[in-house]
């Protein structure tokens, strides 16, 4: 019974930190017409959330480890409860903005702590059934997004963050009650500060320059500037990790990134987490603004793409332990790209959801399905009970990564459009291109098969 009680709390903290990186995707255009902003100055809504959450994840883990994962899972559960309200109280898109990165801050301290938490408290013989149960809280965040979203909007968009609280609250009561403490008695090491803000800067200049760079042209001096300061800072991020002190924790694992399969899969993450962000705004946008739609009704036409992904999740894993995890995530991003392709040739100005946009949504949902159950096992396959929560932290960190870059190339691309449909066909040509470049990547991991989590956690606990 207590270990049930574990899980739905850990589950309801994970939910919602899932759950606010595809809920305000539908709300954007809501938030744009209330602050009279442009999809650019918007794009940071998005992108300061996925930043944070990104570039904390690690560094959120590792102070867990030493000060106690249960105390930094409530904490991060009560900043953003109390960012959410922030985030439902802001002014303009600054305001909003700023709260958002709060929410990151509490959605990485909750999140890294999360999968710790479940082993800890579970037996070796069930923790298998507990992470694939944590697994599945982003596919499921997926598909009640937008019906959520849609619906609250109708409303107000400021209930898409409202609608945290309630949740949140009743987790906090909740765990306090029942959620073990843990900690690592080893680990007397500090977050590398100065790491992390290089790690931030660099990802959110070169946010930046793709959001602006169609407006102000790839060539002029402040695009090319942006570009070369985002290189300077990212590559600093490298030296530093190799370099960090002992007393600190590098913000990037560089000795889990020297194995192939493992760095590999981070960069298919990457590259299909960017095709799939790009994805999920794109259809919104063309939804809402091309054919003219409510967040309501394209919140409830868009349910059809994560319902499929998440139906195929479990046969995907199957076929991944036979075939070979690599292989069945690239059939996957094909497919993905597939649907990219569909809208391409069907979609235009004639509102005809059924036969142009329909199919695609499902053909991208049982991509998503076969791809984001395989990445993940090809990843734990790669890593050692020791290095599990900082392995799954770092390609989940990876995931946030892409979505960011997917977001920001999309907003450029759409922006430069010369009308709504030029802009949704430019998106979904970037769809197709980094699904595709995600599929060779992911050939290129192999075999990887599913490991055997019973067995491969059972060592995993309280140190």
């Amino acid at each position: 019974m207590r270990t049930g009680l574990i899980l739905l709390v850990v589950s309801a903290g994970v939910f919602l930190a899932s759950l606010d990186l595809f809920i305000v995707n539908i709300a954007f255009p809501a938030i744009g017409a209330d602050f009279g902003a442009d999809p650019a100055a918007l794009s940071w809504v998005l992108n300061a959330y996925t930043i944070g959450f990104a570039a904390l994840l690690v560094p959120a883990g590792r102070t867990a480890d030493r000060f106690g994962r249960r105390r930094v899972f409530l904490l991060g559960l009560a900043v953003f409860i109390a960012a959410s309200v922030g985030c439902a109280a802001a002014w303009d898109v600054g305001s909003l903005v700023g709260f958002r990165v709060l929410q990151a801050v509490g959605a990485a301290l909750l999140m890294s702590t999360s999968l710790a938490l479940l082993l800890h408290s579970f037996p070796p013989a069930r923790r298998a059934h507990a992470i694939a149960v944590w697994s599945a809280i982003s596919g499921v965040a997926a598909a009640l997004g937008p019906p959520i979203g849609g619906l609250l909007v109708e409303a107000s968009w400021r209930w898409v963050f409202l609608v945290n609280v309630p949740v949140g609250i009743a987790a906090l009561v909740l765990g306090r009650r029942v959620l073990p403490e843990s900690r690592d008695e080893t680990e007397s090491r500090r977050p590398d500060i100065l790491g992390t803000l290089l790690l931030i800067g660099g990802v959110a200049l070169l946010s930046l320059a793709l959001v602006e760079a169609p407006d102000r042209g790839w060539s002029s001096g402040v695009t090319v500037a942006r570009l070369a300061g985002a290189a300077v800072l990212l590559l600093l991020v490298v030296f530093r990790a190799a370099r960090t002190p002992r007393r600190l924790v590098p913000v990037l694992p560089l000795p889990l990134l020297r194995t192939r399969t493992y760095a590999l899969t981070c960069l298919a993450g990457l590259a299909f987490f960017a095709s799939f962000g790009a994805m999920l705004l794109g259809n919104v946008l063309w939804l809402t603004g091309g054919w003219g739609m409510s967040a309501l009704e394209a919140g409830l036409l868009l349910v059809p793409g994560p319902a499929c992904a998440a139906l195929f999740a479990l046969p995907g894993g199957r076929l991944g332990a036979r075939f070979g995890c690599g292989q069945v995530a690239a059939v996957g991003m094909s497919l993905f790209a597939v649907s990219g392709v569909w809208w391409l040739t069907q979609v235009d100005g004639e509102q005809a959801y059924a036969t142009a946009m329909l199919p695609g949504l499902i053909v991208s949902g049982i991509g998503v399905g076969l791809t984001i159950t395989n990445l993940s096992a090809a990843v734990s396959s790669t890593l050692s009970p020791a290095d599990l929560a900082t392995g799954t932290a770092t390609f989940t960190a990876a995931r946030q990564l892409g979505a960011t870059f997917g977001v920001a190339l999309l907003v450029g691309l759409v922006v430069s459009g010369r009308d709504a449909l030029d802009g949704a066909r430019d998106g979904w040509v970037l769809v197709v291109v980094l699904a595709l470049l995600a599929g060779v990547t992911s050939l290129m991991v192999g075999r990887a098969q599913h490991p055997d989590l019973a067995v491969a956690t059972s060592t995993v606990g309280p140190r």
